[in-house]
């Protein structure tokens, strides 16, 4: 998979994570406040790496500790903590890992998109979006305002569109020149002025493990 940063802003995420991913953003949530709505127990938020997080969930159950190149397996605090809260002996399904920029939390899925399920809920004090990329490169957006869905697209593909319209929505037109999830990313640089930097990102952040 693709590492490092290649642009400013978001797009730089669907090069990097190009196997999938899920980026949502939230306004008004702290990083723990967006865990925690998503299912996290704060006990079991543990901070972890990009790099740890991929290597626990690519990791086989089989496999021992001493594979993980971010651990050292000898130290028991440090894996009973990983054990307690779910990140170890079996691979989690997905990992969350949260941070904030400029009064949003976001969250970034490595592969997996529990997040999505619970935009509703983390849409609560302002907005809310979820941008999902899978394996195949099948891409959906989903925006929630106030507590309440508004709208949830395939871009390029208006037929698929549960709610409102995303041009009436949020005033989006995909550009059929770029892949659905680069385009949407894009405008979110235009319009929220958000920029996540990649050595940000890929440091220790608060992360949960979900099966």
């Amino acid at each position: 998979m693709n590492r490092g940063p290649t642009e400013n802003g978001l797009r730089w995420i669907a090069d990097a994570y190009s196997t999938g991913f899920t980026l949502t953003l939230s306004e008004g949530l702290s990083p723990y406040e967006l865990l925690s709505r998503v299912g996290a127990e704060e006990r079991h938020i543990v901070p972890l790496t990009a790099s740890a997080a991929c290597e626990l969930l690519l990791r086989d159950e089989e496999d021992h500790i001493s594979d993980l190149e971010f651990l050292d397996w000898e130290d028991e605090a440090a894996v009973a903590l990983l054990t307690g809260a779910g990140f170890l002996p079996a691979p989690p399904d997905t990992i969350v890992r949260a941070g904030s920029v400029a009064g949003w939390a976001y969250a970034l899925e490595e592969f997996g998109c529990r997040t999505d399920t619970y935009l509703a809920a983390l849409s609560e004090r302002g907005r809310a979006f979820s941008v999902h990329r899978n394996a195949k490169g099948f891409s959906r957006v989903d925006h929630a305002c106030r507590g309440e869905a508004v709208t949830s697209f395939e871009p390029g593909l208006p037929h698929l569109t549960n709610g409102a319209p995303a041009e009436v929505a949020l005033g989006f037109v995909h550009n059929a020149g770029e892949p659905g999830d680069v385009a949407f990313l894009r405008f979110l640089e235009g319009e929220l002025g958000i920029c996540l930097p990649w050595e940000e990102m890929e440091a220790e952040l608060p992360a949960a493990a979900f099966t």
